[in-house]
């Protein structure tokens, strides 16, 4: 379930991040250890989170995940063990938010791609979910919450 979607205007932020091309098949393997590299690269830097964890998709391909898996710092870090400083650009982007458990990610996707095209938008090739809430904060998939953002192209 999705809430209502809308047209936001996002502002740009720092991230620390590892990029990743894989095969679609291999998210779920690569998720959890990619977050705690990004993780352990702020802590040798004495570095706090400036908000929660996301993942940058920067091109869909139906066999492929082309993206980087982000947290947001409040200023860019010095690049390690594969962990890089970024910037999420500032955008206008159709937003919702899922409700549920991760495997029905792809159905809310397609609810907001439907979204966006019965307002008359065109998406831009990138999009980002940001985890607002998750597995480390309920064991029950009906609380998590995950943030949908899709760049718009063309606004109507």
């Amino acid at each position: 379930m999705i809430e209502p979607p809308q047209v936001v205007e996002t502002v740009a932020e720092h991230n620390a991040h590892v990029h990743l091309t894989i095969p679609r098949e291999e998210i779920a393997t690569v998720m959890r250890p990619g977050l705690q590299q990004v993780i352990s690269a702020l802590m040798e830097q004495d570095v706090e989170p400036a908000g929660p964890w996301y993942t940058h998709h920067l091109r869909m391909r139906p066999d492929t995940f082309d993206f980087e898996i982000c947290v947001p710092v409040a200023a860019p870090i010095e690049p390690s063990a594969g962990v890089e400083p970024g910037e999420l650009r500032a955008a206008t982007v159709a937003r919702t938010v899922y409700h549920g458990a991760y495997e029905g990610l792809g159905a809310a996707w397609a609810e907001l791609m439907e979204w966006i095209q019965a307002h008359g938008h065109a998406p831009a090739e990138d999009l980002w979910e940001r985890y607002l809430v998750g597995p480390e904060s309920s064991p029950n998939p009906d609380d998590w919450r995950t943030e949908l953002n899709r760049p718009l192209a063309r606004i109507v």
